[in-house]
Protein backbone atom coordinates (compact mmCIF):
# COMPACT_ATOMS: atom_id res chain seq x y z
CA UNK A 1 0.00 0.00 0.00
CA UNK A 2 3.30 1.98 0.90
CA UNK A 3 3.03 3.31 -3.71
CA UNK A 4 -0.70 5.49 -3.32
CA UNK A 5 -1.10 8.49 -3.50
CA UNK A 6 0.27 10.48 -0.27
CA UNK A 7 -3.05 12.01 1.55
CA UNK A 8 -1.22 13.11 4.74
CA UNK A 9 -1.63 11.93 8.57
CA UNK A 10 -5.45 12.19 9.07
CA UNK A 11 -7.06 9.20 10.38
CA UNK A 12 -10.60 8.20 12.34
CA UNK A 13 -10.09 4.97 14.75
CA UNK A 14 -12.76 2.88 13.76
CA UNK A 15 -14.07 -0.64 14.86
CA UNK A 16 -11.22 -2.91 12.97
CA UNK A 17 -9.09 -4.82 14.15
CA UNK A 18 -7.85 -4.94 10.54
CA UNK A 19 -4.70 -2.19 10.41
CA UNK A 20 -5.24 -2.60 6.59
CA UNK A 21 -9.19 -2.00 6.73
CA UNK A 22 -8.65 1.11 8.96
CA UNK A 23 -6.10 2.35 6.23
CA UNK A 24 -8.21 1.84 3.42
CA UNK A 25 -11.02 3.83 5.23
CA UNK A 26 -9.46 6.57 6.40
CA UNK A 27 -8.14 7.25 2.41
CA UNK A 28 -11.97 7.12 1.67
CA UNK A 29 -13.07 9.29 3.72
CA UNK A 30 -10.38 11.99 2.85
CA UNK A 31 -11.13 11.01 -0.73
CA UNK A 32 -14.28 12.38 0.33
CA UNK A 33 -13.03 15.49 1.87
CA UNK A 34 -11.67 16.49 -1.55
CA UNK A 35 -14.72 15.40 -3.69
CA UNK A 36 -13.43 12.70 -5.37
CA UNK A 37 -16.39 10.14 -4.80
CA UNK A 38 -15.48 7.50 -6.95
CA UNK A 39 -11.83 6.99 -5.31
CA UNK A 40 -13.85 7.18 -2.25
CA UNK A 41 -15.98 4.63 -3.28
CA UNK A 42 -13.82 1.99 -4.20
CA UNK A 43 -11.02 2.79 -0.71
CA UNK A 44 -14.35 2.00 1.02
CA UNK A 45 -15.02 -1.40 -0.67
CA UNK A 46 -11.15 -2.20 -0.38
CA UNK A 47 -11.50 -1.92 3.45
CA UNK A 48 -15.12 -4.03 3.34
CA UNK A 49 -12.36 -6.74 1.49
CA UNK A 50 -10.02 -6.71 4.52
CA UNK A 51 -12.95 -6.33 6.95
CA UNK A 52 -16.24 -7.52 5.84
CA UNK A 53 -18.07 -6.53 9.52
CA UNK A 54 -16.64 -3.22 9.41
CA UNK A 55 -20.33 -1.42 9.22
CA UNK A 56 -19.05 2.30 8.91
CA UNK A 57 -16.82 0.86 5.56
CA UNK A 58 -20.52 0.30 4.32
CA UNK A 59 -21.55 3.81 5.73
CA UNK A 60 -18.83 5.30 3.51
CA UNK A 61 -19.84 3.42 0.02
CA UNK A 62 -23.47 4.80 0.85
CA UNK A 63 -22.65 8.16 1.70
CA UNK A 64 -19.96 8.82 -0.80
CA UNK A 65 -22.44 7.56 -4.05
CA UNK A 66 -25.24 10.44 -3.34
CA UNK A 67 -25.16 14.00 -3.73
CA UNK A 68 -22.95 16.65 -2.32
CA UNK A 69 -22.13 20.20 -2.63
CA UNK A 70 -21.20 20.21 -5.77
CA UNK A 71 -23.22 18.26 -7.61
CA UNK A 72 -26.57 18.46 -5.84
CA UNK A 73 -29.87 15.75 -7.14
CA UNK A 74 -30.82 17.97 -9.63
CA UNK A 75 -27.77 17.58 -11.78
CA UNK A 76 -28.23 14.01 -11.98
CA UNK A 77 -29.22 12.77 -15.25
CA UNK A 78 -31.96 10.19 -14.58
CA UNK A 79 -29.19 6.76 -15.41
CA UNK A 80 -27.04 8.19 -12.93
CA UNK A 81 -29.68 9.26 -10.46
CA UNK A 82 -30.96 5.70 -10.28
CA UNK A 83 -27.54 3.71 -10.42
CA UNK A 84 -26.39 6.09 -7.31
CA UNK A 85 -29.73 5.88 -5.56
CA UNK A 86 -29.50 2.29 -5.48
CA UNK A 87 -25.83 1.67 -4.61
CA UNK A 88 -26.79 4.60 -1.46
CA UNK A 89 -29.50 2.59 -0.54
CA UNK A 90 -28.08 -0.89 -0.34
CA UNK A 91 -25.12 0.05 1.16
CA UNK A 92 -26.93 2.16 3.96
CA UNK A 93 -29.04 -0.90 4.79
CA UNK A 94 -26.16 -3.44 5.13
CA UNK A 95 -24.54 -0.79 7.14
CA UNK A 96 -27.42 -1.26 9.35
CA UNK A 97 -27.72 -5.07 9.58
CA UNK A 98 -23.76 -4.48 10.58
CA UNK A 99 -24.26 -2.05 13.28
CA UNK A 100 -23.97 -4.38 15.79
CA UNK A 101 -20.13 -4.30 15.36
CA UNK A 102 -20.18 -0.46 15.49
CA UNK A 103 -19.00 1.72 18.27
CA UNK A 104 -21.81 3.61 19.29
CA UNK A 105 -20.40 7.02 17.30
CA UNK A 106 -20.84 4.66 14.30
CA UNK A 107 -24.04 3.61 15.00
CA UNK A 108 -25.43 7.11 15.26
CA UNK A 109 -24.06 8.09 11.81
CA UNK A 110 -25.31 5.13 10.22
CA UNK A 111 -28.64 5.47 11.49
CA UNK A 112 -28.81 9.08 10.61
CA UNK A 113 -27.85 8.31 6.99
CA UNK A 114 -31.09 5.94 6.60
CA UNK A 115 -32.28 8.96 6.72
CA UNK A 116 -30.98 10.39 3.41
CA UNK A 117 -32.04 6.98 1.26
CA UNK A 118 -35.07 6.65 2.31
CA UNK A 119 -36.02 4.11 -0.26
CA UNK A 120 -34.34 2.96 -3.79
CA UNK A 121 -37.26 4.86 -5.99
CA UNK A 122 -36.42 7.81 -7.03
CA UNK A 123 -38.79 10.19 -4.88
CA UNK A 124 -38.41 13.11 -7.67
CA UNK A 125 -36.87 16.69 -6.65
CA UNK A 126 -39.21 17.32 -4.27
CA UNK A 127 -38.75 14.48 -2.08
CA UNK A 128 -34.71 14.50 -2.41
CA UNK A 129 -35.00 17.88 -0.95
CA UNK A 130 -37.34 16.11 2.06
CA UNK A 131 -34.66 13.49 2.30
CA UNK A 132 -32.15 16.03 2.66
CA UNK A 133 -33.74 18.15 5.52
CA UNK A 134 -34.60 14.62 7.46
CA UNK A 135 -30.55 13.88 6.96
CA UNK A 136 -29.66 17.37 8.24
CA UNK A 137 -31.91 17.07 11.63
CA UNK A 138 -30.60 13.23 12.04
CA UNK A 139 -26.92 14.95 11.61
CA UNK A 140 -28.06 17.61 14.38
CA UNK A 141 -28.51 14.89 16.99
CA UNK A 142 -25.66 13.17 16.40
CA UNK A 143 -23.60 16.24 16.99
CA UNK A 144 -25.51 16.60 19.74
CA UNK A 145 -24.05 13.29 21.04
CA UNK A 146 -20.71 13.79 19.74
CA UNK A 147 -20.10 17.41 19.71
CA UNK A 148 -16.65 17.56 20.29
CA UNK A 149 -15.66 15.29 17.34
CA UNK A 150 -14.50 16.83 14.26
CA UNK A 151 -15.31 14.39 11.60
CA UNK A 152 -18.93 14.49 12.80
CA UNK A 153 -18.45 18.70 12.98
CA UNK A 154 -17.89 17.99 8.97
CA UNK A 155 -20.85 16.05 8.27
CA UNK A 156 -23.20 17.76 10.43
CA UNK A 157 -22.12 21.10 8.66
CA UNK A 158 -21.68 19.60 4.66
CA UNK A 159 -25.14 18.13 5.37
CA UNK A 160 -27.09 21.49 6.47
CA UNK A 161 -25.00 23.02 3.32
CA UNK A 162 -26.75 20.42 1.16
CA UNK A 163 -30.06 21.72 1.92
CA UNK A 164 -29.22 24.81 -0.24
CA UNK A 165 -26.32 24.08 -2.40
CA UNK A 166 -24.17 27.03 -3.72
CA UNK A 167 -27.38 29.55 -2.11
CA UNK A 168 -25.96 29.84 1.08
CA UNK A 169 -26.08 33.19 1.42
CA UNK A 170 -27.44 36.33 -0.95
CA UNK A 171 -24.99 37.81 -2.86
CA UNK A 172 -27.10 41.41 -3.06
CA UNK A 173 -27.47 42.01 0.34
CA UNK A 174 -25.09 40.00 2.14
CA UNK A 175 -27.66 38.21 4.28
CA UNK A 176 -27.93 34.33 4.73
CA UNK A 177 -30.27 33.40 1.92
CA UNK A 178 -34.15 32.64 2.47
CA UNK A 179 -34.29 28.97 4.00
CA UNK A 180 -30.48 28.42 4.81
CA UNK A 181 -29.11 27.34 7.49
CA UNK A 182 -26.08 29.16 7.16
CA UNK A 183 -26.10 30.53 10.74
CA UNK A 184 -26.43 26.97 12.29
CA UNK A 185 -23.12 26.01 9.81
CA UNK A 186 -21.59 29.05 10.80
CA UNK A 187 -21.80 28.47 14.76
CA UNK A 188 -20.73 25.06 14.24
CA UNK A 189 -17.68 25.20 12.77
CA UNK A 190 -16.32 28.26 14.06
CA UNK A 191 -16.92 26.89 17.58
CA UNK A 192 -14.86 23.71 16.04
CA UNK A 193 -12.27 25.92 14.90
CA UNK A 194 -11.11 27.61 17.90
CA UNK A 195 -9.38 24.66 18.46
CA UNK A 196 -5.93 24.09 17.69
CA UNK A 197 -6.35 20.85 16.41
CA UNK A 198 -9.08 21.73 13.93
CA UNK A 199 -6.04 23.83 11.83
CA UNK A 200 -5.51 19.52 10.77
CA UNK A 201 -8.82 18.28 10.01
CA UNK A 202 -9.05 18.54 5.76
CA UNK A 203 -12.89 18.31 5.66
CA UNK A 204 -13.89 20.71 8.47
CA UNK A 205 -11.43 23.58 6.49
CA UNK A 206 -12.86 22.41 3.06
CA UNK A 207 -16.16 23.17 4.43
CA UNK A 208 -15.71 26.54 6.39
CA UNK A 209 -13.90 28.02 3.02
CA UNK A 210 -17.01 26.96 1.06
CA UNK A 211 -19.32 28.41 4.09
CA UNK A 212 -17.33 31.87 3.74
CA UNK A 213 -16.63 32.36 0.33
CA UNK A 214 -19.83 33.54 -0.81
CA UNK A 215 -20.06 35.49 2.64
CA UNK A 216 -19.27 39.38 2.63
CA UNK A 217 -16.47 38.65 4.60
CA UNK A 218 -14.28 35.85 2.71
CA UNK A 219 -11.01 36.51 4.42
CA UNK A 220 -12.32 34.80 7.88
CA UNK A 221 -11.66 31.68 5.68
CA UNK A 222 -7.75 32.69 4.92
CA UNK A 223 -6.07 30.94 7.72
CA UNK A 224 -8.59 27.82 7.13
CA UNK A 225 -7.43 28.14 3.36
CA UNK A 226 -3.99 28.54 4.54
CA UNK A 227 -4.07 25.66 6.94
CA UNK A 228 -5.21 23.16 4.09
CA UNK A 229 -2.85 23.96 1.59
CA UNK A 230 -0.64 21.50 1.62
CA UNK A 231 -2.46 19.04 4.23
CA UNK A 232 -3.41 16.44 1.63
CA UNK A 233 -0.77 16.89 -1.08
CA UNK A 234 -2.26 14.27 -3.66
CA UNK A 235 -5.57 15.62 -3.20
CA UNK A 236 -5.74 18.36 -6.29
CA UNK A 237 -9.03 19.20 -4.88
CA UNK A 238 -8.02 20.14 -1.32
CA UNK A 239 -4.64 21.59 -2.79
CA UNK A 240 -7.11 23.84 -4.65
CA UNK A 241 -9.64 25.27 -2.03
CA UNK A 242 -7.81 27.74 -0.31
CA UNK A 243 -7.68 29.51 -3.85
CA UNK A 244 -11.71 30.04 -3.20
CA UNK A 245 -10.44 32.88 -0.85
CA UNK A 246 -7.58 33.91 -2.31
CA UNK A 247 -8.85 35.14 -5.42
CA UNK A 248 -11.65 37.70 -2.93
CA UNK A 249 -9.16 38.75 -1.35
CA UNK A 250 -6.71 39.57 -4.44
CA UNK A 251 -4.28 37.14 -3.75
CA UNK A 252 -3.89 36.25 -7.25
CA UNK A 253 0.04 34.68 -7.24
CA UNK A 254 -1.24 32.37 -4.44
CA UNK A 255 -4.42 31.11 -6.99
CA UNK A 256 -1.91 30.81 -9.62
CA UNK A 257 0.43 28.90 -7.16
CA UNK A 258 -1.72 26.35 -5.55
CA UNK A 259 -3.72 25.19 -8.86
CA UNK A 260 -0.47 24.62 -9.92
CA UNK A 261 -0.02 22.66 -7.06
CA UNK A 262 -3.16 20.94 -7.82
CA UNK A 263 -2.60 20.25 -11.35
CA UNK A 264 0.61 18.51 -10.28
CA UNK A 265 -1.11 16.00 -8.12
CA UNK A 266 -4.33 15.79 -10.31
CA UNK A 267 -1.54 14.72 -13.02
CA UNK A 268 -1.06 11.89 -10.76
CA UNK A 269 -4.83 10.79 -10.65
CA UNK A 270 -4.41 11.04 -14.33
CA UNK A 271 -1.87 9.26 -14.74
CA UNK A 272 -3.49 6.03 -12.59
CA UNK A 273 -6.85 6.29 -13.67
CA UNK A 274 -7.24 7.98 -16.97
CA UNK A 275 -9.35 10.80 -18.39
CA UNK A 276 -12.86 8.52 -17.99
CA UNK A 277 -14.33 9.72 -14.60
CA UNK A 278 -16.33 12.48 -13.37
CA UNK A 279 -12.98 13.71 -11.57
CA UNK A 280 -12.05 15.08 -14.92
CA UNK A 281 -13.73 18.02 -13.83
CA UNK A 282 -12.46 18.63 -10.75
CA UNK A 283 -9.01 18.50 -12.95
CA UNK A 284 -10.32 20.94 -14.97
CA UNK A 285 -11.58 23.23 -12.03
CA UNK A 286 -7.93 23.47 -10.88
CA UNK A 287 -6.72 24.04 -14.40
CA UNK A 288 -9.74 26.72 -14.58
CA UNK A 289 -8.86 28.73 -12.19
CA UNK A 290 -5.44 28.55 -12.52
CA UNK A 291 -6.03 30.45 -15.74
CA UNK A 292 -8.37 32.54 -13.77
CA UNK A 293 -5.69 33.77 -11.28
CA UNK A 294 -2.59 34.42 -14.25
CA UNK A 295 -5.24 36.63 -16.37
CA UNK A 296 -5.73 38.60 -12.95
CA UNK A 297 -2.12 38.81 -12.85
CA UNK A 298 -1.40 39.49 -16.06
CA UNK A 299 0.74 36.66 -16.94
CA UNK A 300 0.01 35.30 -20.40
CA UNK A 301 2.59 32.17 -20.37
CA UNK A 302 1.13 30.25 -17.25
CA UNK A 303 -2.70 31.56 -18.18
CA UNK A 304 -2.34 29.95 -21.85
CA UNK A 305 0.23 27.16 -20.48
CA UNK A 306 -2.95 26.00 -18.45
CA UNK A 307 -5.59 26.43 -21.24
CA UNK A 308 -3.77 24.37 -23.49
CA UNK A 309 -2.80 21.84 -21.08
CA UNK A 310 -6.53 21.34 -19.86
CA UNK A 311 -7.66 20.95 -23.46
CA UNK A 312 -5.51 18.40 -23.85
CA UNK A 313 -6.65 16.49 -21.21
CA UNK A 314 -10.25 16.26 -22.35
CA UNK A 315 -10.13 13.61 -25.23
CA UNK A 316 -13.37 13.37 -27.74
CA UNK A 317 -14.08 10.07 -25.71
CA UNK A 318 -14.83 11.51 -22.94
CA UNK A 319 -17.28 14.17 -23.68
CA UNK A 320 -19.08 11.37 -25.93
CA UNK A 321 -19.77 9.81 -22.49
CA UNK A 322 -23.70 9.39 -21.98
CA UNK A 323 -24.15 8.88 -18.29
CA UNK A 324 -23.36 10.80 -16.52
CA UNK A 325 -23.79 13.62 -19.54
CA UNK A 326 -20.17 15.15 -19.77
CA UNK A 327 -20.22 16.97 -22.51
CA UNK A 328 -22.66 18.95 -20.28
CA UNK A 329 -20.06 19.59 -17.68
CA UNK A 330 -16.59 19.21 -19.49
CA UNK A 331 -17.27 20.65 -23.18
CA UNK A 332 -17.40 24.59 -22.04
CA UNK A 333 -14.11 24.09 -20.03
CA UNK A 334 -12.41 23.96 -23.97
CA UNK A 335 -13.83 27.45 -24.57
CA UNK A 336 -11.56 29.03 -21.64
CA UNK A 337 -8.65 29.56 -24.16
CA UNK A 338 -10.72 31.85 -25.78
CA UNK A 339 -10.98 34.19 -22.92
CA UNK A 340 -7.15 34.35 -22.78
CA UNK A 341 -6.30 34.97 -26.00
CA UNK A 342 -8.52 37.80 -25.59
CA UNK A 343 -7.37 39.02 -22.38
CA UNK A 344 -4.11 39.61 -23.88
CA UNK A 345 -4.70 40.85 -26.85
CA UNK A 346 -3.84 37.95 -29.48
CA UNK A 347 -5.91 39.09 -32.35
CA UNK A 348 -3.75 37.65 -34.78
CA UNK A 349 -3.95 34.03 -33.11
CA UNK A 350 -7.95 33.76 -32.42
CA UNK A 351 -8.69 34.67 -36.54
CA UNK A 352 -6.24 32.19 -37.28
CA UNK A 353 -7.81 29.54 -35.91
CA UNK A 354 -10.63 26.67 -37.49
CA UNK A 355 -13.59 26.13 -35.84
CA UNK A 356 -14.23 22.80 -34.45
CA UNK A 357 -15.53 19.99 -37.22
CA UNK A 358 -17.79 18.94 -34.78
CA UNK A 359 -19.70 22.08 -33.63
CA UNK A 360 -22.61 19.91 -32.48
CA UNK A 361 -20.37 18.24 -29.75
CA UNK A 362 -17.95 21.47 -28.77
CA UNK A 363 -21.34 24.03 -29.08
CA UNK A 364 -20.11 26.31 -27.21
CA UNK A 365 -16.78 26.11 -28.17
CA UNK A 366 -17.94 27.09 -31.57
CA UNK A 367 -19.88 29.94 -30.34
CA UNK A 368 -16.94 31.09 -27.92
CA UNK A 369 -14.62 30.91 -30.99
CA UNK A 370 -16.82 33.23 -33.12
CA UNK A 371 -17.33 36.10 -29.85
CA UNK A 372 -13.27 35.69 -29.96
CA UNK A 373 -13.17 36.26 -33.56
CA UNK A 374 -15.88 39.31 -33.68
CA UNK A 375 -13.49 40.98 -31.25
CA UNK A 376 -10.18 40.47 -32.58
CA UNK A 377 -11.49 41.91 -35.83
CA UNK A 378 -13.37 44.86 -34.31
CA UNK A 379 -10.42 45.65 -32.22
CA UNK A 380 -8.12 45.45 -35.43
CA UNK A 381 -10.61 47.75 -37.20
CA UNK A 382 -11.94 45.05 -39.56
CA UNK A 383 -15.55 45.70 -38.67
CA UNK A 384 -17.39 44.12 -41.56
CA UNK A 385 -15.37 40.86 -40.61
CA UNK A 386 -16.43 41.66 -37.28
CA UNK A 387 -20.13 41.35 -38.10
CA UNK A 388 -19.69 38.45 -40.38
CA UNK A 389 -18.42 36.73 -37.12
CA UNK A 390 -21.48 37.90 -35.02
CA UNK A 391 -24.19 36.39 -37.43
CA UNK A 392 -22.20 32.81 -36.95
CA UNK A 393 -21.78 33.51 -33.58
CA UNK A 394 -26.18 34.08 -33.29
CA UNK A 395 -26.08 30.83 -35.62
CA UNK A 396 -23.71 28.97 -33.31
CA UNK A 397 -25.57 30.14 -29.79
CA UNK A 398 -28.47 28.73 -31.38
CA UNK A 399 -27.10 25.49 -30.90
CA UNK A 400 -26.16 25.71 -27.60
CA UNK A 401 -28.59 23.61 -25.42
CA UNK A 402 -29.39 24.66 -22.35
CA UNK A 403 -27.96 21.59 -20.31
CA UNK A 404 -24.55 22.77 -21.22
CA UNK A 405 -22.91 23.93 -17.74
CA UNK A 406 -19.59 25.38 -16.86
CA UNK A 407 -20.05 24.49 -13.25
CA UNK A 408 -22.99 27.08 -11.49
CA UNK A 409 -23.98 28.76 -14.89
CA UNK A 410 -25.26 27.88 -18.26
CA UNK A 411 -22.94 28.01 -20.98
CA UNK A 412 -26.01 29.91 -22.92
CA UNK A 413 -25.78 32.83 -20.03
CA UNK A 414 -22.51 32.83 -20.37
CA UNK A 415 -22.38 33.23 -24.05
CA UNK A 416 -25.16 36.10 -23.29
CA UNK A 417 -22.51 37.97 -21.55
CA UNK A 418 -20.20 37.03 -24.99
CA UNK A 419 -22.64 38.80 -27.23
CA UNK A 420 -23.14 42.22 -25.31
CA UNK A 421 -19.15 42.43 -24.91
CA UNK A 422 -18.97 41.66 -28.87
CA UNK A 423 -21.81 43.71 -29.59
CA UNK A 424 -20.33 46.84 -27.15
CA UNK A 425 -16.98 45.96 -29.63
CA UNK A 426 -18.35 46.21 -32.86
CA UNK A 427 -20.72 49.53 -32.20
CA UNK A 428 -17.49 51.34 -30.52
CA UNK A 429 -15.63 50.23 -33.78
CA UNK A 430 -18.15 52.16 -35.58
CA UNK A 431 -18.07 55.04 -33.77
CA UNK A 432 -21.58 54.51 -32.27
CA UNK A 433 -20.37 55.37 -28.92
CA UNK A 434 -23.50 55.88 -27.37
CA UNK A 435 -24.60 52.11 -28.37
CA UNK A 436 -21.43 50.93 -27.46
CA UNK A 437 -21.76 51.80 -23.94
CA UNK A 438 -24.97 50.87 -23.38
CA UNK A 439 -23.73 46.77 -24.71
CA UNK A 440 -20.98 47.21 -22.65
CA UNK A 441 -23.03 48.57 -19.75
CA UNK A 442 -25.19 45.49 -20.69
CA UNK A 443 -22.49 43.00 -19.92
CA UNK A 444 -21.44 44.40 -16.82
CA UNK A 445 -24.94 43.76 -15.43
CA UNK A 446 -25.27 40.24 -16.65
CA UNK A 447 -21.92 39.08 -15.46
CA UNK A 448 -22.83 40.72 -11.99
CA UNK A 449 -26.00 38.83 -12.03
CA UNK A 450 -24.79 35.81 -13.25
CA UNK A 451 -24.85 32.92 -10.28
CA UNK A 452 -22.19 32.27 -7.98
CA UNK A 453 -19.20 30.55 -9.24
CA UNK A 454 -15.60 30.52 -9.03
CA UNK A 455 -13.86 31.30 -11.34
CA UNK A 456 -16.61 33.77 -11.95
CA UNK A 457 -18.64 32.67 -14.82
CA UNK A 458 -17.06 35.58 -17.28
CA UNK A 459 -13.43 35.53 -16.85
CA UNK A 460 -12.17 38.71 -18.08
CA UNK A 461 -14.00 41.47 -15.82
CA UNK A 462 -16.62 42.90 -18.31
CA UNK A 463 -15.84 46.10 -16.40
CA UNK A 464 -12.13 46.35 -17.72
CA UNK A 465 -13.39 47.05 -21.48
CA UNK A 466 -15.99 49.36 -20.59
CA UNK A 467 -13.94 51.42 -18.53
CA UNK A 468 -11.01 51.29 -20.73
CA UNK A 469 -13.05 52.70 -23.88
CA UNK A 470 -14.98 55.21 -21.31
CA UNK A 471 -12.03 56.88 -20.55
CA UNK A 472 -10.47 56.64 -24.26
CA UNK A 473 -13.24 58.76 -25.04
CA UNK A 474 -12.52 61.15 -22.59
CA UNK A 475 -15.49 60.51 -19.82
CA UNK A 476 -12.69 60.02 -17.51
CA UNK A 477 -15.19 60.64 -13.65
CA UNK A 478 -17.37 57.47 -15.68
CA UNK A 479 -14.77 55.50 -16.30
CA UNK A 480 -12.89 55.71 -12.44
CA UNK A 481 -15.78 54.79 -11.14
CA UNK A 482 -16.06 51.74 -13.61
CA UNK A 483 -12.41 51.29 -11.85
CA UNK A 484 -13.55 51.62 -8.73
CA UNK A 485 -16.47 49.53 -8.67
CA UNK A 486 -14.02 46.76 -10.36
CA UNK A 487 -11.07 47.13 -7.66
CA UNK A 488 -14.03 46.80 -4.66
CA UNK A 489 -13.68 50.31 -3.78
CA UNK A 490 -17.27 50.77 -3.98
CA UNK A 491 -19.38 48.77 -1.09
CA UNK A 492 -22.31 48.80 -2.58
CA UNK A 493 -21.34 46.03 -5.05
CA UNK A 494 -21.37 42.35 -3.75
CA UNK A 495 -17.66 41.56 -2.55
CA UNK A 496 -17.52 38.48 -5.22
CA UNK A 497 -17.85 40.93 -8.10
CA UNK A 498 -14.94 42.52 -6.69
CA UNK A 499 -11.02 42.24 -7.88
CA UNK A 500 -8.95 43.93 -5.38
CA UNK A 501 -5.63 45.20 -6.82
CA UNK A 502 -5.77 43.43 -9.88
CA UNK A 503 -3.00 45.20 -12.23
CA UNK A 504 -5.37 45.80 -15.08
CA UNK A 505 -7.84 48.36 -12.92
CA UNK A 506 -4.98 49.46 -11.09
CA UNK A 507 -3.84 51.05 -14.65
CA UNK A 508 -6.42 52.48 -15.47
CA UNK A 509 -7.75 53.91 -12.17
CA UNK A 510 -4.46 55.31 -11.51
CA UNK A 511 -4.59 56.81 -15.06
CA UNK A 512 -7.76 58.62 -14.18
CA UNK A 513 -7.11 59.70 -11.22
CA UNK A 514 -4.05 61.38 -12.55
CA UNK A 515 -6.33 63.16 -15.26
CA UNK A 516 -8.72 64.53 -12.31
CA UNK A 517 -6.11 65.68 -10.50
CA UNK A 518 -6.56 63.15 -7.53
CA UNK A 519 -2.72 63.27 -7.24
CA UNK A 520 -2.35 61.71 -3.66
CA UNK A 521 -4.60 59.16 -4.08
CA UNK A 522 -3.11 58.69 -7.69
CA UNK A 523 -0.02 58.23 -5.04
CA UNK A 524 -1.34 55.44 -3.25
CA UNK A 525 -3.00 53.56 -6.00
CA UNK A 526 0.53 53.99 -7.50
CA UNK A 527 2.40 51.84 -5.18
CA UNK A 528 -0.24 48.65 -5.35
CA UNK A 529 0.36 49.31 -9.05
CA UNK A 530 3.81 49.53 -9.21
CA UNK A 531 4.10 46.10 -6.59
CA UNK A 532 0.88 44.57 -9.42
CA UNK A 533 3.39 44.93 -12.36
CA UNK A 534 6.54 43.53 -10.77
CA UNK A 535 4.68 40.10 -11.76
CA UNK A 536 3.35 40.67 -15.33
CA UNK A 537 4.80 39.11 -18.12
CA UNK A 538 3.27 41.53 -20.84
CA UNK A 539 3.36 45.45 -21.00
CA UNK A 540 0.15 46.51 -18.92
CA UNK A 541 -0.74 50.07 -20.06
CA UNK A 542 -4.32 49.84 -20.05
CA UNK A 543 -7.19 47.53 -18.75
CA UNK A 544 -8.43 45.98 -21.82
CA UNK A 545 -6.46 45.77 -25.26
CA UNK A 546 -9.30 47.14 -27.21
CA UNK A 547 -8.29 50.43 -26.12
CA UNK A 548 -6.24 51.45 -28.97
CA UNK A 549 -3.15 52.08 -29.39
CA UNK A 550 -2.05 50.90 -26.09
CA UNK A 551 -0.33 47.83 -27.07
Amino acid sequence: MSDYYDLGDYSYAVSTQSPEAQTWFDRGVVWCFGYNHDEAIACFLKAIEHDPNLAIAYWGVSYASGCNYNKPWEAFDDADMQLSLERAFDYSRRALEKAEHASELEAALISALAKRYQSAEVPGLEGFCVWNDDFADAMREVYTQFPDDLTVVTFFCEAIMNRTPWALWDLGTGAIAEGASTAEAVEVSERALKRPEAYRHPGLLHIYIHLMEMSPFPERALRAGDALRDLVPDSGHLRHMPTHIDVLCGHYERVVASNGDAVKADRKYLEREGAINFYSLYRCHNYHFKVYGAMFLGQYTPAIEAATEMVATLPEDLLTVQSPPMADWLEGFISVQQHVYIRFGKWDEIVAQAQPENSELFCVTNAMMRYAKAVAYAASNRVPEAETEAKHFEEAFALVPESRMLFNNTCRDILTVAREMMLGEIEYRKANYDQAFAHLRNSVDLSDNLPYDEPWGWMQPTRHALAALLLEQGHVEDSARVYEQDLGLDPSLPRAVHHPDNVWSLQGYNECLKKLGRDAEAALVGQRLTLAKGRVDVPVRSSCYCKQGSF
